[in-house]
C-alpha cells in the first residue's frame, strides 16, 4: 500500500496530515507513505522531524492583493504539476490524501487525470479554494463541521472532525505538575494566552492594556507573546512587577500549559479550535482577521453558537477582552457551562475514523477493479 499525503503552509495543514499519516501506520504497518509539500514552507522541516519522507513543490498560494509573486503563479503550477505527475509515475500510489493548502492541489489534480483515489481533508468550517474545486473528483471528503453539504457533495461528505496531536490533548492528571512546570500556584485562577506559534499583536497588546487595568493576583498568567512580542513582553512584565505574569515566546509542553489553565484566550485556527474541543475548557476566542475566506471567524462563531466559547473581534480585543476576562473569571459556573459545552463538539479518534474510512474504500475500489 503506497499513499501520497498533499498540502502544507500552516501547521493547521501539516498537523493533521502527520496525524492522518501515523494512524494510517498503526491501522497498516506496511503502508509506505510519501508526504508532498511546497518548497521552503514550514511542512519540509516538521514532516521529517516526524519520521516521514517529503518532497516539495515549487509553489506559492496567488496572493489577494497586488504582488510580483502573482505574476510568477502560473509558471509555477505548470512546473508544479509536472513536478506532480513525475512523482506519481515514479511512486505509483494507490491513493492521494490532500489536506488543503496551495500544494495539494496540483498532486490532486494529477492524480485525478491518472485516476487515481482522492480522498479530501478539510479542516475549517469555510472550505478552501482547493479542496472546493477537488470535491468533485474525490472518491470521500472528511469534515471538522456538520452542514458542509453547501460546498461538498453530501453522498460522499463524512463528519469526522478534525485530526489532532494526541500528546498535546492528553492533559487528564496533569493539572499539579504542570503548575509546577510554569511555577504557578494552586490557588489561584490561570489564564492561558496562545496566539498561535507566531504569537498575535493584537491578542498581545490586549492582554498588556488588561494588566494595566487589573493586575490582580487572585490570576496568574501563562503568555505566550510570539518571538516577535517577546521582550516587549518581558520589560513590561519585570516593569510592572508581575510576578504571577510567566511570559514564554512558544511553549512547547502544550498539554501542560492546557492542563494548567482554567481559561484560555486563543485564536480561531481550525486545528487550535479542535485541541481546545477535546481539552474542554471554556474560552475566549479572538479570530484572526485576514484569514483566508475569513475562516477563522467561520470557526469561532461555530463554538459560539455550541455555547462553548465567546468571540471578540480582532479590532475590538484591546477594549473589550479584559471586560469580557472579568465576568467570566467572576462567574464560575458559566466557565463550567463553556467547558462542557466545547468538550460535546470534540472528535478525539478523527485520524483514526478518517485513516479507516480510507483503507475500507480502497479496499472496496480495488476489489472492483479486480
Amino acid at each position: 500500500m503506497r499513499i501520497i499525503i498533499s498540502g502544507g503552509g500552516t501547521g493547521g495543514h501539516i498537523f493533521p496530515a502527520i496525524a492522518i499519516g501515523k494512524a494510517i501506520k498503526r491501522l497498516q504497518p506496511d503502508a509506505e507513505i510519501l508526504f508532498v509539500g511546497a518548497k521552503g514552507k514550514m511542512e519540509m522541516e516538521k514532516v521529517p522531524a516526524e519520521g516521514f519522507p517529503i518532497r516539495g513543490l515549487w509553489i506559492a498560494g496567488f496572493r489577494r492583493s497586488l504582488s510580483v509573486s502573482n505574476l510568477l503563479f502560473p509558471l509555477r503550477l505548470v512546473v508544479s504539476i509536472c513536478q506532480s505527475l513525475l512523482l506519481l509515475l515514479r511512486f505509483k500510489p494507490q491513493a492521494v490524501i490532500g489536506v488543503g493548502g496551495f500544494a495539494s492541489g496540483p498532486v490532486m489534480r494529477v492524480a485525478s487525470w491518472l485516476r487515481i483515489p482522492i480522498y479530501i481533508q478539510e479542516q475549517n468550517s469555510f472550505p478552501g479554494v482547493t479542496n472546493r474545486l477537488m470535491a468533485p473528483k474525490a472518491r470521500l471528503i472528511f469534515t471538522a463541521y456538520p452542514g458542509m453539504e453547501n460546498w461538498f457533495p453530501q453522498q460522499k461528505t463524512l463528519l469526522t472532525g478534525n485530526p489532532v496531536r494526541r500528546n498535546v490533548i492528553s492533559v487528564e492528571g496533569l493539572k499539579e505538575e504542570a503548575l509546577q512546570y510554569f511555577g504557578m500556584d494552586k490557588g489561584r485562577t490561570t489564564i492561558l494566552v496562545v496566539g498561535g506559534s507566531q504569537g498575535a499583536l493584537s491578542i498581545n497588546k490586549a492582554v498588556m492594556a488588561c494588566l494595566k487595568q487589573n493586575a490582580s493576583s487572585d490570576l496568574q498568567w501563562i503568555w505566550q507573546t510570539g518571538t516577535g512580542f517577546n521582550a516587549d513582553a518581558r520589560n513590561f512584565v519585570e516593569i510592572e512587577g508581575l510576578s504571577h505574569v510567566k511570559v514564554h515566546p512558544f511553549i512547547q509542553r502544550m498539554d501542560l500549559a492546557y492542563a494548567a489553565a482554567d481559561l484560555i484566550i486563543s485564536r480561531a485556527g481550525a486545528i487550535a479550535i479542535s485541541e481546545l474541543c477535546n481539552i474542554g475548557k471554556p474560552v475566549i476566542l479572538v479570530p484572526y482577521p485576514f484569514a483566508a475566506a475569513n475562516h477563522q471567524m467561520h470557526n469561532a462563531r461555530r463554538i459560539a453558537e455550541a455555547g462553548g466559547a465567546w468571540v471578540i473581534e480582532d479590532s475590538m480585543a484591546e477594549s473589550q477582552l479584559c471586560l469580557t476576562l472579568s465576568e467570566l473569571v467572576a462567574d464560575k459556573s458559566r466557565r463550567h457551562q463553556m467547558g462542557e459545552a466545547i468538550r460535546r463538539l470534540a472528535i478525539p479518534d478523527a485520524d483514526e475514523r478518517i485513516a479507516k474510512a480510507i483503507l475500507d474504500d480502497l479496499a472496496y475500489f480495488n476489489k472492483g477493479k479486480s
